[in-house]
C-alpha cells in the first residue's frame, strides 16, 4: 500500500493526497488548487502528479478552494469515479467551483490579449464554467458519523470538523486479506467555543495519521477578544474617525462569523450601527447556504436564533451584488465596514477597495486569517512602507490590524486537542501536511515531546510505501 503527497507538502495550499492499495484501487483525498503569485504556482495546478483517469474515487474534506479547487480540471483530464463529500460541502462547491472557472476564463481572457500582443498563441484556463457545472454530477452525499461502503475493500467515515460548514475528518478503512487498515486524514481543523458550527469531532483510532499542521507553533487570541476587540476598533476608526474598516474575508465561512459577531454587536446595542458592506456575489450565496444547514450550527447561534432569526442579517447590512454598486463603494465620504473576497486579497473587489482606501490614515486593513506566502494579504500584513497593487506603488498609510482570532484554522494547542485522544500505541507513522516546513518542524517537536513517534514531513510528490 502507498501514499503519494501530490500537494499542501511543506506548503499550505493543494491539498491532494493519493492513496493506492495492494489490489490497486486508488483512492484521492482532496483536489485542491494551489495558492498564491509565485511563478510556479500555475504549472503545478495544470500537472498532477497522476493519471486522473487512474484514479477510482475521491474523498473532499470541504469546500475551501485549497481543498476542492481542480475537481473540475480532475474530470477535464479523465476522472470519470465518484466524488464523496457531505451534503453541505456539496452544496457549498456548487457555487465555489463555478465562481473560480468564471474567475479564471476572465483572468485567461486578460492572460490572452498581452500574448496576442507578443504575437504568442492563446492557452486555455485550467477549466471552463462547463467544466465545473459538468462535474457537479459526480457528487455523492454522505452523513456525519456512519461508516459509508465504497467497496467490499474499501469504507470510509467523516466526522465534523468543526472549520466550515460540512467540513469533515476522514478515516479510510481498507480491508486486505483479512486484515483491516486505517489511515487517517484531519482535513483542516476546526476550533472549540466558536461562533456558529459545533466543536470539532476527533476521529476513531488509526494505523496511519495525515494531518494538517497550519498553525504549528503559533496560538489564536482566545474568544471573546475577537468580539471585544472589533468593538473597539470598529469605535476608533468608524465612529471616531469617520473612516473604513476593509476586512479581506475569505467568502466561505469567515464572511458569515464575522456577520454574525458584528450581528451580536448591533442586537445588544454595544455601538452605533455603521453601514456594513458584504461586497461579494459569492459571499452572499454562500450565506443563503448556511441559512439552509442549521443542522450544522452549534447551540450558541441556535439560542440566539430564538431572539434574532437571521443572524447573517440586521438593520445597516447591505449584500452586493452588483458590479457598479461595489465601485460606488470607493467614493463613499460616509464611515462603513466592507467585507469582500479574496481573504488573502489575491483577487476580487477588495483589492479595488484595498487600492483605493490604503493610502488614507482614518481608515483600517483588517486581516482576520491565513495569508499564504507571496500573497498580496501576506505582502500587507508585513507592514512595509508602500506596497504595489495593480502595478501601482501605493504608500501605507492606513491602519493595518491583524486578528487571527477569527482564523477558521486550528492553532498549535488545538491541534493537538484535536489529535490528542487518538491511540498514540496504534499510530505507526504520522504524515505532516497543509503547513509551512517552520511550522511543521514546531508541530512535529510538540507531539514527540507528547509520545508520538515516526513523524515524517513529506516532500511534494513524495511516495511512500506503508504496511497493511
Amino acid at each position: 500500500m502507498r501514499i503519494k503527497f501530490c500537494g499542501a507538502a511543506q506548503t499550505v495550499t493543494g491539498s491532494n493526497h493519493l492513496i493506492t492499495t495492494n489490489s490497486g484501487t486508488t483512492i484521492l483525498l482532496d483536489c485542491g488548487l494551489f495558492q498564491g503569485r509565485q511563478a510556479y504556482i500555475d504549472q503545478m495546478n495544470a500537472n498532477f502528479l497522476f493519471d486522473a483517469k487512474q484514479i477510482d474515487y475521491l474523498i473532499l474534506s470541504h469546500a475551501h478552494i485549497d481543498h476542492c479547487g481542480r475537481i473540475p480540471f480532475l474530470i477535464k483530464q479523465g476522472f470519470k469515479g465518484k466524488i464523496y463529500c457531505t451534503s453541505a460541502t456539496k452544496d457549498l462547491c456548487e457555487i465555489m467551483l463555478l465562481d473560480t472557472a468564471y474567475i479564471q476564463e476572465k483572468d485567461n481572457e486578460w492572460y490572452n490579449e498581452r500574448r496576442k500582443r507578443k504575437g504568442l498563441d492563446p492557452i486555455p484556463p485550467l477549466y471552463t464554467v462547463k467544466d465545473a457545472e459538468r462535474c457537479l454530477k459526480f457528487f455523492v452525499t454522505a452523513e456525519y458519523e456512519t461508516v459509508h461502503r465504497i467497496n467490499d475493500e474499501i469504507s470510509f467515515q467523516f466526522r465534523d470538523a468543526g472549520h466550515i460548514l460540512g467540513s469533515a475528518s476522514v478515516v479510510v478503512f481498507i480491508q486486505d486479506r483479512g486484515k483491516e487498515t486505517r489511515i487517517g486524514f484531519t482535513g483542516d481543523i476546526g476550533r472549540w467555543d466558536r461562533p456558529i458550527l459545533r466543536d470539532p469531532e476527533t476521529m476513531t483510532d488509526v494505523d496511519y495519521l495525515i494531518t494538517e499542521s497550519t498553525y504549528g507553533g503559533r496560538t489564536h487570541q482566545n474568544e471573546p477578544d475577537d468580539e471585544r476587540e472589533l468593538t473597539e476598533l470598529i469605535q476608533q476608526i468608524c465612529i471616531e474617525k469617520g473612516g473604513k474598516i476593509i476586512i479581506p474575508a475569505f467568502s466561505l465561512g469567515r464572511t458569515q462569523e464575522i456577520v454574525y459577531v458584528l450581528d451580536k454587536i448591533y442586537h445588544h446595542h454595544k455601538l452605533p450601527r455603521i453601514q456594513v458592506y458584504v461586497d461579494s456575489p459569492l459571499s452572499t450565496n454562500a450565506t443563503e447556504i448556511y441559512r439552509g444547514h442549521g443542522e450544522c450550527f452549534d447551540e450558541e447561534i441556535l439560542k440566539h436564533i430564538r431572539t434574532d432569526p437571521d443572524p447573517f442579517g440586521f438593520g445597516g447590512l447591505t449584500y452586493i451584488q452588483d458590479v457598479n454598486e461595489s465601485k460606488a463603494l470607493n467614493t463613499l465620504r460616509e464611515p462603513c465596514i466592507i467585507i469582500s473576497a479574496s481573504g488573502m486579497a489575491e483577487a476580487g473587489r477588495v483589492v479595488h477597495h484595498i487600492r483605493n482606501n490604503i493610502e488614507n490614515d482614518r481608515n483600517a486593513i483588517l486581516f482576520v486569517g491565513y495569508c499564504a506566502e507571496g500573497t498580496l494579504g501576506a505582502r500587507i500584513r508585513n507592514k512595509p512602507e508602500y506596497i504595489k497593487i495593480f502595478g501601482e506603488e501605493k504608500k501605507i498609510r492606513a491602519r493595518i490590524e491583524i486578528m487571527d482570532s477569527f482564523s477558521a484554522h486550528a492553532d498549535h494547542d488545538e491541534i493537538l486537542r484535536f489529535l490528542n485522544p487518538l491511540d498514540r500505541k496504534r499510530i505507526k507513522k504520522v504524515f505532516l501536511v497543509h503547513g509551512e516546513q517552520e511550522a511543521q518542524q514546531k508541530l512535529a517537536d510538540a507531539m514527540l515531546a507528547q509520545g508520538y513517534s515516526n513523524i515524517h514531513i513529506p516532500n511534494y510528490g513524495e511516495a511512500i510505501d506503508i504496511d497493511s
